[in-house]
């Protein structure tokens, strides 16, 4: 992000605007209405849609993001998200983690996907919903191509058959767990339908007897789930979304697990990155997001030629030359300037709906937010381009609603920055430790936006 204007819409409505401010508050990055912060970022806005149309239109696209603790690698995917959502793409956002989400284990980053899948229309988890979708659309097909009432069934499969003939290539069990579904939904059973459509989205553990019921057996495993990634793009499409959009975050954790399963995770990136470059999953775009020594450093991509040869960029140019086209791409991070340009938006968004805008934007001041800004940053050793989600939440939560609420309140005379331990990270705790005994230094913090 950069200190140039918002250009956020003139009308907000109460609802956006309460979703971001009650994230900030909080401390958080918010899960929608990013569009109202997202200033700076119009360098990529051209290169990313005409990227989400070519997926839209059938294609597939890989993504790397690039960018230090701090630099709004959260923010920059979700706001990506949310342009993707206005073209109909379902979205899912990953955290990669050693315990819950390994890499390595592809079945279990599906299953986190349909756990995590959103639409427009429907919170996570939406898989539920777009299958009842699909299978409506097949049965609007087949009425729509001459079948009577008491065809519809069978022309139905054969509709379910056509539609999935390259999917059941690689991963025949999708369709038939699709049937299995159907069949318990028109014998009323919905405890079978359920259960067999948590086996569809990768739970392990489903009752026995649901799987005997729709025909499946076992659970899936790491190569089965691209087959039946492949079959979730299908019925996504026939359902009426144009794509789907998957953020793998924070895949620098690799570095911190063990060697096997680094090597393990290493390979299955590689394999993915591969799998969507061939064109066998037309309507998805990945996005994996990373620190710059996981992208660059021997206990990351680097330990694997393959994978380091397929995410090559260069990056020895002035930033601004970046080419946002890359298949990796660098966030430059906050300094003092846009750190303050930020701040500045969020409290003109703030005092739109303030009991007294002026108020608000007359006593917190352009001056202030800088100040405030620089205390914040000197909190944290004096590495501004780290401390957005510290500066947002006292901006939000000490100064504003206090200016909003109290009107004898002056923040300049009233308010004294304070940082407590209970409210920060681990790594933010470690980092206000040294600037308290004085031996912090500007690369001894490692935070996320």
């Amino acid at each position: 992000m950069s200190a140039t204007g918002s250009k956020r819409p003139a009308q907000v409505s109460a609802a956006r605007r309460r979703v971001v401010i009650d994230a900030l508050r909080r401390g958080a990055v918010p899960e929608s209405g990013l569009d109202l912060l997202a200033t700076g970022l119009d360098r990529f806005e051209a290169a990313l849609d005409a990227e989400l149309d070519a997926v839209a239109s059938g294609g597939s696209v890989f993504k790397a993001v690039r960018g230090e603790y701090g630099s709004g690698k959260t923010f920059f995917t979700r706001w990506l998200g949310e342009r993707a959502k206005r073209r109909n793409f379902a979205v899912a956002e990953i955290q990669v983690s050693e315990n819950e989400t390994p890499l390595h284990r592809l079945e279990t980053v599906y299953r986190r996907l349909t756990e995590r899948l959103t639409t427009s229309s429907f919170p996570p988890s939406a898989l539920r919903p777009v299958v009842d979708a699909w299978f409506y659309a097949l049965e609007e097909d087949a009425l729509a191509a001459g079948a009577t009432e008491e065809e519809l069934p069978g022309e139905v499969e054969k509709l379910l058959v056509a539609r999935l003939a390259e999917v059941s290539r690689h991963a025949p069990s999708f369709a038939t767990a699709l049937r299995g579904y159907r069949a318990a939904l028109a014998d009323g059973d919905e405890a079978t339908a359920a259960a067999v459509l948590a086996w569809l989205g990768g739970q392990p553990h489903v009752a026995a007897s649901a799987r005997r019921s729709a025909g499946v057996r076992g659970d899936l495993d790491h190569f089965g789930a691209l087959g039946f990634l492949q079959g979730l793009l299908t019925v996504l499409r026939d359902s009426g979304h144009t794509g789907l959009f998957v953020v793998l975050d924070e895949v620098e954790t690799l570095q911190r697990v063990r060697s096997d399963a680094r090597d393990k995770a290493l390979n299955a990136l590689r394999q993915l990155i591969d799998e969507v470059h061939s064109g066998r999953f037309p309507g998805l775009y990945l996005v994996i997001t990373g620190t710059p020594a996981f992208y660059d450093g021997q206990q990351g991509v680097q330990r694997l030629a393959p994978l380091a040869q397929r995410l090559a960029t260069d990056f020895t140019t002035d930033p601004r030359f970046d080419n946002p086209r890359a298949v990796q791409i660098r966030l430059p991070g906050f300094n003092q300037e846009s750190l303050v340009g930020l701040g500045v938006t969020i409290r003109d968004l703030y005092a739109d709906a303030a009991a007294s805008p002026e108020r608000v934007k007359t006593v917190v001041d352009d001056a202030y937010v800088a100040d405030l800004a620089r205390a914040v940053g000197g909190a944290l050793g004096g590495k501004v381009g780290v401390a957005p989600r510290l500066f947002l939440k006292k901006l939000v939560g000490d100064v504003l609603d206090r200016v909003d609420q109290f009107d004898d309140f002056d923040p300049r005379q009233h308010y004294r920055l304070t940082v407590a331990s209970s409210e920060l990270t681990d790594v933010e705790r470690n980092l206000a430790a040294k600037v308290t005994d004085g031996s912090a230094s500007a690369d001894d913090i490692d935070l996320e936006l």
